[in-house]
């Protein structure tokens, strides 16, 4: 009798945990840099699905939507002042910090999940930026500072709009300086500070038009390139010296 209840109570706990998902979608799920890019705003909606009613003692629902760009290597230099003049120090090399980061929720992260079970996800700057050796921490907030300077990492979290605990919206701003690559939108559902569903989307950040053909020059034809930055260059001083002459004539 106690192995037939049992199983019943590990069949019922595996309903319950598996009793809500969450499901998402982008606006749009690709970005391109041209010559006139400023900037892009992704809408992003989605819905919790459920599979049986929800315990009417169960903890508060929330959402979480972390935004990841392009891992990249950052290597930061400390100044250091001799006599009269500032040189290069000590540094250290992040490995693989992200080259943007947003979070989009429905409150304080700090709030809405434990400390743990962000440490277990890598979920924050706190958790998204590390380094090795705790006496390099100053490198790390150099490394969140310049990055929140230039916009590619949000300083504040993004309100989320949770509509009957089923329905959710929010806009993630994608700054002018973003870098080519795939970035993953990782969409939680939370209850009880706990992720309980995740959804992952990606979206792909390309250079087009001219913008793409300049890159891809710069980086594959060198020689090329220069020739023709310096002939661009030429070809400006002298238009500008022909106004010049042709306003006092």
């Amino acid at each position: 009798m106690r192995v037939i209840f049992l199983i019943i109570g590990l069949f019922a706990a595996t309903i319950a945990s598996a009793q809500e998902t969450v499901v998402s979608e982008l606006s749009q799920d690709g970005v391109s840099i041209t010559a006139t890019f400023d900037g892009s705003e992704i809408f992003l909606f989605g819905a919790i699905k459920r599979d049986a009613p929800v315990n009417a003692d169960a903890g508060k629902l929330d959402v979480i939507i972390e935004v990841s760009g392009p891992p990249t290597d950052t290597l930061v230099r400390q100044k250091e002042r001799k006599v009269i003049i500032w040189v290069n120090a000590d540094s250290v090399e992040m490995e693989r910090a992200p080259s943007y980061y947003s979070i989009a929720a429905t409150g304080p992260l700090e709030e809405l999940v434990t400390e743990s079970e962000r440490s277990l996800r890598n979920l924050g700057l706190d958790y998204a930026v590390r380094v090795t050796d705790e006496a390099d921490e100053e490198f790390r907030e150099a490394v969140i500072r310049i990055h929140q300077d230039n916009g590619t990492y949000a300083s504040e979290v993004t309100p989320v709009t949770l509509t009957e605990e089923t329905l959710f919206t929010t806009k993630l701003a994608m700054p002018v300086n973003v870098v080519e690559g795939e970035y993953t939108v990782k969409t939680m559902l939370v209850r009880d500070q706990r992720v309980i569903s995740t959804s992952t989307s990606t979206i792909t950040v390309r250079k087009t038009g001219i913008e793409k053909w300049l890159y891809d020059l710069a980086h594959e034809q060198a020689f090329i390139y220069g020739l023709l930055s310096l002939a661009v260059a030429l070809l400006a001083g002298w238009t500008a010296s022909e106004i010049f002459r042709r306003i006092r004539g």
